[in-house]
């Protein structure tokens, strides 16, 4: 059989893709390993369960109330203002997203990408079956490449693809704690900013329900993830719970110049580096890479015209990059010292600084709707990165 495209990964970037082309009538296949959880918080703004049809039943907690935790241990509350933020346990969501890429018409195949071999009829996808542990083939047009930060496809056919920065992320998922156990809240995520837990990203506790996710991630060599992790549950009252599963991966910290080979090839998610910096989100963002990975495809496939794909990147980057660049600032500016933390915790205090970071989380871009509110945020952000102020003063 010759399918229109080929899409290798099977996780939100990969499944949503898969689906968009199933439904646009594309004969598509998605090609998944199978058996591997992402080690992730599971949140997802409300833009994202809009966007995507997300059903309630996939959401196992509602969040209402962010914490910033500093490294002396401030505290800082953030309210979630007229809405919630959905979180999403993976093994679960990312087999939902599978099964309706194939219920939308998508041929899923379980197995592990090799190579692709290219003939004057198009590209051979060759995989190795799980089931037989046998060599296959698929032959496409078009490859959408949807298989991870550390991509196999991206490495293999894209310059510079297996260069991708990217942070080291490990969680464990544990038994949720009794709501009067320590200060653990089933309705809060806590983000801790704390060089003793990661001396360069952050550490969270964010509740799945029944269950919870406490992690943290790093880009520098030598920490200890596990052990930093163990501090963090232990400094968190939840040394004592049970522990469901471990999980850890790398997450990419931009995105990459060029997501197409301008041939027969895009690339889509982790693998093109779409994770926000300074949050590190990359649900969202996934969904939205595979969704203009598909829409960039199926233009390339009904001009013929393979020019077409850099419609992928360049879509994204019309709605993203604003963002993408306030996120990476902050996070240079801020995350470089425990000093710096401290005044960025501080920060948050602001009213101001809670609702336009929150409004932009929640609706996925920058609010201009209060000018006056953005200047004095950036007076209050450069007295604080300049010290003219003392940290937990606003």
């Amino acid at each position: 059989m010759m399918y229109d495209v080929v899409v290798v990964g099977g996780g939100p970037s990969g499944a949503t893709a898969a689906e968009d082309l199933a439904r646009s009538g594309a004969r598509v296949a998605m090609l998944d390993r199978e058996g591997r959880i992402k080690p992730c918080g599971g949140a997802i703004p409300p833009r994202l369960i809009e966007d995507f049809a997300i059903p309630d039943d996939q959401l196992v907690a509602k969040i209402t109330t962010a914490r910033m935790i500093s490294p002396t241990g401030r505290a800082v509350d953030i309210p979630i203002e007229n809405g919630f933020v959905g979180m999403v346990d993976r093994e679960h969501f990312d087999e939902y997203l599978r099964n309706r890429a194939t219920q939308a018409g998508a041929t899923r195949l379980t197995g592990t990408f090799l190579r692709i071999e290219r003939d004057p009829g198009g590209c051979n996808v060759v995989y190795r079956e799980k089931a037989t542990g046998e060599e296959r083939r698929l032959s496409a047009r078009m490859v959408i490449g949807a298989d991870g930060a550390r991509s196999r496809v991206a490495a293999a056919e894209m310059p510079g693809g297996s260069k991708i920065p990217y942070v080291l992320a490990y969680h464990e998922i544990i038994d949720a704690p009794d709501c009067a156990t320590g200060s653990y809240d089933p309705a809060r995520c806590d983000v801790i900013y704390d060089g003793a837990i990661s001396p360069d990203f952050y550490g969270w506790v964010f509740p799945h329900g029944r269950s919870a996710s406490v992690g943290m991630g790093t880009a520098v060599d030598g920490v200890d993830l596990k052990q930093a992790t163990a501090a963090l549950r232990s400094a968190s009252g939840l040394a004592e719970c049970a522990t469901v599963r471990r999980e850890g991966a790398p997450i990419p910290l931009r995105p990459l110049d060029r997501w197409d080979n301008g041939r027969d090839l895009v690339l889509a998610g982790d693998a093109a580096g779409v994770v926000a910096p300074s949050s590190g989100e990359g649900i969202y963002y996934a969904m939205i890479g595979g969704r203009v990975a598909a829409t960039a495809a199926m233009a390339a496939l009904t001009s013929a015209d393979p020019a077409k794909l850099k419609l992928a990147r360049q879509l994204f980057m019309k709605e993203h990059k604003t963002v993408f660049r306030v996120l990476a600032s902050m996070q240079n500016a801020y995350y470089r010292s425990d000093e710096r933390r401290e005044r960025f915790v501080s920060l948050c205090h602001d009213i101001d600084v809670q609702r336009l970071t929150f409004e932009a989380y929640m609706n996925k871009r920058l609010v201009k709707a209060r000018p006056l509110a953005h200047v004095k945020i950036g007076i209050k952000n450069l007295a604080h990165l300049t010290g003219l102020v003392r940290p937990g003063y606003v």
